[in-house]
């Protein structure tokens, strides 16, 4: 994990070695392959495609989980996007710096969310990137070095198409609502665990922010995002609304690009936090 950790500090391999580009083109692949008319089909079928999908990465997993400790985290850290997310962060924090609402706005849309930013203002540009800033550490870094601790490899890779699958399908919408269904409730499942020990982590490495953590958690429709979102909103101090959906820390003050970098370091040292958690009993004294 710790190898995996530091090689993901040199970038993202070529999109042609990519396993997680791999799983994207298989997930493409098989929506232009569903074939289901009613709800009914659609669910099995796009239960399906995921179900052989996450096998295949588990199966991969499996044929490697053989190769030396060094060879493992090589193969792990593509299943990480922690320097992505921290420079996805970064830049937009950078625009709204240099009062560049539009390319904020921008750089927003292209690398955070999928929801429509032509409209936000600086306040709430800000606090959606720390809102997925705080969710990703989550989905993106924790769960993957959650699931090689648990699982090796075969549950790392197999995270990972699912939470590829949630983001490709995931959606409430047309033949989406129901073929992408197990793909989201999956992942749903398999955050359980990583959307809580990010929040924890976050709040105690910041050693603020539990009553909101406390009252705000289940606000998001998310079973799991709400944890470190709300997390990292009591911590900051910051209100982090979502327009009729949600409001974080309803008390807190309008976030701007410092509390982004804020945030940054927030998620370093929660992340800090997170691996000390999952390599505890890991490494034992011998015995005299």
């Amino acid at each position: 994990m710790l190898l995996a950790l530091a090689l993901d500090a040199l970038g993202e391999p070529p999109a042609k070695l990519h396993p997680v580009v791999w799983m994207g083109n298989y997930l493409g692949w098989a929506r232009r392959r569903w074939q289901a008319q009613t709800p009914r089909q659609h669910l099995l079928e796009g239960g399906a495609y995921w179900a052989a999908g996450a096998l295949a990465a588990a199966g991969a997993g499996a044929a490697a989980s053989g190769l030396p400790w060094y060879a493992q985290g090589a193969l792990l850290k593509p299943l990480l996007a922690r320097r992505a997310l921290f420079g996805a962060a970064a830049e937009v924090a950078a625009a709204l710096e240099q009062d560049n609402l539009s390319e904020a706005r921008r750089l927003l849309s292209w690398h955070l969310v999928s929801r429509d930013t032509s409209a936000l203002s600086a306040a709430e540009v800000a606090g959606a990137c720390i809102e997925s800033l705080a969710e990703n550490l989550s989905d993106s870094v924790v769960a993957p070095l959650l699931a090689y601790r648990v699982g090796g490899l075969p549950l790392a890779a197999a995270y990972r198409l699912s939470n590829t699958a949630d983001a490709m399908w995931g959606y409430r919408e047309g033949e989406l609502e129901w073929a992408g269904k197990v793909a989201a409730r999956a992942d749903d499942l398999l955050n359980l665990a990583p959307a809580r020990l990010t929040a924890l982590c976050a709040l105690a490495a910041s050693g603020g922010g539990w009553r909101v953590w406390a009252q705000d958690r289940r606000s998001t429709t998310s079973p799991n995002a709400g944890h470190p979102m709300s997390a990292f909103a009591g911590a900051l101090g910051v209100r982090l609304d979502k327009r009729g959906v949600y409001t974080l820390n309803a008390a807190g003050r309008e976030p701007t690009a410092a509390d982004i970098r804020r945030a940054l370091r927030l998620a370093r040292l929660t992340l800090g936090w997170a691996v000390g958690v999952l390599l505890l009993g890991k490494f034992r004294p011998r015995n005299s």
